[in-house]
């Protein structure tokens, strides 16, 4: 008998539209983290985005006529044991195609290496990782380049919520230069990274994962911005300072019932820029968030970013 590690893994095919709700039941029944899968997204082992607030209990969703022609979003969800992702797949109609999948080994973790090159993630800011070297046609004058180590954090810059956050950030500079951030959900602390490199003081990364935050400090280190990167664990609602701009690049259904605390975070005139979210989620995220004024609502696929004004 083997002793490898196994891990179960509950995937459920959803259109984008009730991903937020099938979302929120995965977690319900137990769910570890829940990854969303889509076209822009790496192929990967699953990896955890975090965990979500205690919500209310929502019922098991199944497509609408309106839903067939949608996108559609794969949730990946990690279960403790077998016996739960089996009980959570009783719950799924089998139009959604729920199935069981196990990764036996850790060699998975290191499998999406060989698909990460380096490459552009804005106008200013190349990613590389430590075992590529960056082609020459990428650089440039006022060009930066970060060696980002994303580990098992949430945070390549590959998926769509990065690059939209990523690309507010090197558009919006001038408006944070000599400022501190405050980046939420910081997963491999690129965000704050981006905004270090491009005349950030200093940021602020908070996350609960205590592995992303690990992540974020040495990433801080690798790029040569230790000392200017304080991460850790703290809940945003228990941060009692506030910020010229905060970023959070975390899930919808993190966002809304959290609003009240990122929003105390924003100083006076500061900017808050939100993503992972979206575009079926638009509405619900601007609702909670009513107050602040819209700057602008880019767009990737089926993903969008909302940038506001305290």
């Amino acid at each position: 008998m083997s002793d490898l590690p196994v891990y179960p893994f509950l995937a459920v095919d959803v259109p984008a539209s009730l991903a937020e709700v099938a979302a929120e039941q995965l977690f319900e029944m137990g769910a570890q983290g829940v990854e969303q899968r889509d076209t822009t997204t790496l192929v990967r082992g699953a990896q955890s985005t975090g965990t979500r607030e205690p919500g209310a209990d929502v019922g098991v969703p199944t497509e609408t006529p309106e839903a067939a022609a949608e996108e559609t979003i794969t949730l990946v969800a990690a279960f403790g044991t077998r016996a739960e992702a089996e009980e959570a797949l009783a719950a799924f109609d089998e139009e959604l195609n729920p199935r069981i999948e196990e990764v036996v080994g850790d060699a998975w973790r290191d499998a999406w290496k060989e698909h990460f090159a380096p490459f552009r993630l804005s106008p200013r800011i190349v990613i590389k990782p430590p075992w590529r070297e960056v082609d020459p046609s990428l650089l440039g004058e006022g060009v930066h380049v970060l060696e980002l180590e994303p580990g098992r954090a949430f945070g390549t810059g590959l998926h769509a919520t990065t690059s939209l956050v990523a690309n507010v950030l090197d558009a919006r500079a001038s408006e944070y230069a000599g400022k501190p951030i405050l980046d939420v959900g910081c997963g491999s602390g690129i965000l704050a990274l981006v905004a270090l490199s491009l005349g950030a003081t200093k940021a602020r990364a908070v996350d609960v994962d205590p592995d992303a935050v690990r992540i974020t400090l040495e990433n801080a280190e690798r790029t040569g911005f230790a000392g200017r990167v304080d991460g850790d664990t703290t809940d945003v609602g228990a941060l009692g300072e506030t910020w010229p701009v905060v970023v959070a690049n975390i899930q919808a259904e993190v966002l809304v019932p959290r609003a009240a605390d990122v929003i105390a975070r924003v100083a006076k005139g500061g900017l808050l820029v939100l993503s992972g979210i979206l575009d079926v989620q638009r509405d619900r995220v601007l609702a909670a968030y009513a107050g602040l004024e819209v700057l602008e609502v880019p767009a990737l696929g089926e993903w969008i970013a909302i940038v506001l004004r305290a």
